[in-house]
C-alpha cells in the first residue's frame, strides 16, 4: 500500500467490478464518477467532484457537478474522464470499476492503460481482484514480500529487451509479440524482483494482495 503521493492522481470510477478502494483519495486528488460508477462511489460514502457519462445506467442523476454525454459517441466513459483529467494536468491515475462486466469495455480500458503509458502517465486499473498497469521503456519493480501470480503481455506488434529478474522464470533482453502469451503465469519467489522494457510498452497483471509495485523508473 502507497503512502503519501507527490503528486495529485485522478480516481475514476466506472461501473464495472468494484471491491473497494486499494489506495483510497486523498486531499487535492480529482474524483470522478463515470456514469453508473457512481453508484460504487454512494455505497462508499464519496461523493465524486465530476459526475460524467450518457447516464444509460443510472435510474436517478444525482445533482452534482455534471457532463452529460450522448449515447451514441466514439469513446467510452471512462475514455472521455481520463481525457477530462489528461486536459486538467494530471498524470497519475487510478482507474476503478474499468474491469469484468462487459468484456469489450473491459478491452477497451486495457487499451487506455496503453495510450497513457506510451504518454508518459502512470495508470493502475484496479478491479476484479487484480492490479493491472503498463510500462513503456520502464523499469518497474517488487518487495521480496510480493506473492503469486504475475503476468507480462506485450501492447503493440512487439516489444524489446525485456528482462524479468527475481521471478521463477527469467528472461533476458527478450522479445514478446502481441501473437503468443509468452508472459503469461509467472510467480513471485520471495525476492525482489523486477521487470524492464526498452522499447514498447508492456502490460502487468498481478494480484490485488500484494498491493501496487514499490516503484517505477526509466528504462536502464
Amino acid at each position: 500500500m502507497e503512502g503519501r503521493r507527490e503528486k495529485p492522481a485522478c480516481f475514476i470510477v466506472g461501473a464495472g467490478s468494484f471491491e473497494g478502494f486499494l489506495t483510497p483519495p486523498q486531499k487535492g486528488d480529482l474524483v470522478i464518477a463515470a456514469d453508473g460508477g457512481y453508484v460504487h462511489l454512494k455505497k462508499q460514502g464519496i461523493e465524486p467532484d465530476v459526475l460524467m457519462g450518457d447516464f444509460d445506467s443510472l435510474d436517478q442523476v444525482p445533482d452534482r457537478e455534471l457532463i452529460r454525454h450522448p449515447p451514441m459517441k466514439d469513446d467510452t466513459d471512462m475514455a472521455l474522464a481520463v481525457a477530462y483529467a489528461r486536459e486538467r494536468g494530471f498524470g497519475v491515475f487510478y482507474l476503478y470499476g474499468g474491469l469484468g462486466g462487459r468484456l469489450d469495455h473491459t478491452l477497451a480500458n486495457l487499451q487506455l492503460l496503453t495510450m497513457l503509458s506510451r504518454q508518459g502517465a502512470h495508470c493502475h486499473m484496479i478491479g476484479e481482484g487484480n492490479v493491472v498497469t503498463a510500462i513503456t521503456e520502464e523499469k518497474i519493480w517488487f518487495p521480496q514480500e510480493a506473492k503469486g501470480m504475475i503476468s507480462v503481455f506485450c501492447a503493440g506488434e512487439e516489444a524489446l529487451g525485456i528482462t524479468e529478474h527475481g521471478l521463477k522464470y527469467s528472461l533476458s533482453e527478450a522479445r514478446l509479440t502481441c501473437e503468443r502469451a509468452l508472459g503469461v503465469s509467472n510467480e513471485f519467489t520471495g525476492t525482489k524482483s523486477w521487470i524492464q522494457v526498452r522499447q514498447g510498452t508492456l502490460i502487468l497483471l498481478w494480484q490485488w494482495e500484494n498491493g501496487l509495485e514499490e516503484g517505477r523508473i526509466n528504462a536502464e
